[in-house]
């Protein structure tokens, strides 16, 4: 049996083979992430009035991905900056922005508190056009469809999005500063809505209609233990992935105190639920962004990578970024390669306190260096955070 990398092919012997042909691995589900920075714009750190909600898409039309950033709060103006990228895919720079527009203006919503909205890309109906998907600080989510064309997006006046059944349809509202993302909750093929909100829930929209014309029915909550859901210290902001490569969408959340919290899903990928949370680290450290900055995550590809990475808006309004590092990256030379290979070679066997233990070795963290470090290095291999 062999694994294939990016640069090499690595034959292995059959006690290895088997333990990965029963644990599959991929290195695009791991946040494992380097120190934080802040993102700049024409060489000054990018800082919006209010609280800053970033992103990282395709604006225009040439193939690089461009950053937009929702800005304001209850007594400055909401708006959507976009930040196109003049660098490459590998290295992103910024200059200047100009604000998305709205019937020939700059898009706005009233804001309240600490949130003046919250935008998503989303391609939301059937016209291969990217639309605006805004939480409101207020709780309610608009729907802004694109009235020009794709690589250049100029939006119409935005609709309240509503569930309930036909003829008795009211305004979604989770009540205060609604976090919206469109993702496939139920794996039947089409977009829901998952939503955070100052309550700390994450309310979910399940679609009843089609993935390009959207009919929400009823509302419900992620599950943890059985009860709802509520992330820690409030104001959830969640994302939705599987970050632990187990085939299973799992949550993720930022809150009021600037924290990340990773909660893994227990239960079936078309139903998950959850018990428990972890607090996700940036260079050794759990992420904890100073006072109660509310923190609304948005992951990315910021360098063209395989690791994931991850950019974080706050009160102080800049854009915090994660870079992500290659977890089996044991010699942090940016590769994961034969170098470290040898290192965990060299220290294989054995446990904390030994003197050839090397704790960058212990991928997992369990206090043994063993099959198991060895086939998460294997499925890593090839790894790169070098552009």
């Amino acid at each position: 049996m062999f694994v294939e990398g990016k640069r090499a092919r690595l034959y292995l012997g059959s006690a290895v083979a088997a333990f990965l042909l029963l644990s599959p691995l991929s290195v695009r589900g791991d946040l494992y992430l380097g120190p934080g920075q802040l993102v700049q714009a024409g060489g000054v750190d990018i800082t919006v009035p209010g609280y800053s909600v970033p992103s990282f898409a395709h604006w225009d039309g040439d193939n690089l991905p461009d950053l937009i950033v929702g800005e304001g709060s209850g007594t400055l103006t909401p708006k959507v900056r976009v930040y196109l990228n003049s660098g490459t895919a590998t290295n992103p720079q910024f200059t200047g922005f100009f604000y998305a527009q709205s019937l020939g203006s700059d898009l706005t919503v009233p804001g309240s508190g600490c949130l003046g909205l919250f935008p998503r890309i989303v391609y939301w109906d059937a016209d291969a056009r990217k639309d605006l998907l805004i939480g409101r600080a207020d709780g309610r989510i608009m729907i802004f469809l694109n009235t020009a064309t794709d690589d250049a997006p100029s939006f119409d006046g935005g609709t309240f999005l509503q569930f309930g059944p036909a003829g008795s349809k009211t305004d979604i509202d989770v009540g205060s500063r609604a976090t919206a993302t469109a993702v496939d909750w139920n794996s039947d093929g089409m977009k829901d809505l998952v939503v955070g909100g100052l309550d700390g829930r994450i309310h979910i929209f399940i679609n009843d209609g089609t993935d390009t014309a959207p009919d929400f029915l009823s509302e419900q909550f992620a599950q943890e233990d059985g009860a709802n859901l509520y992330v820690p210290s409030n104001r959830s902001s969640p994302i939705v992935g599987d970050f632990n490569d187990d085939g299973r969408k799992d949550l993720l959340s930022g809150n009021t105190n600037g924290q990340l919290l990773l909660y893994p899903n227990v239960n079936t990928d078309a139903q998950p639920s959850f018990s428990g949370y972890s607090l996700i680290e940036a260079d050794g450290t759990p992420i904890d962004l100073p006072g109660t900055p509310r923190s609304r995550p948005a992951l990315c590809d910021w360098t063209g990578d395989e690791p994931l990475d991850i950019v974080i808006g706050a009160g102080d309004g800049g854009v915090h970024l994660y870079l992500g590092r290659c977890r089996a990256d044991i010699n942090e030379d940016g590769n994961t390669d034969i170098s470290d290979l040898a290192e965990l070679l060299g220290a294989y066997g054995s446990s904390t306190g030994d003197p050839d233990y090397n704790p960058a070795a212990d991928l997992d963290g369990d206090g043994d260096i063993d099959l198991s470090d060895l086939a998460s290095l294997l499925g890593a291999y090839g790894c790169s955070t070098l552009p």
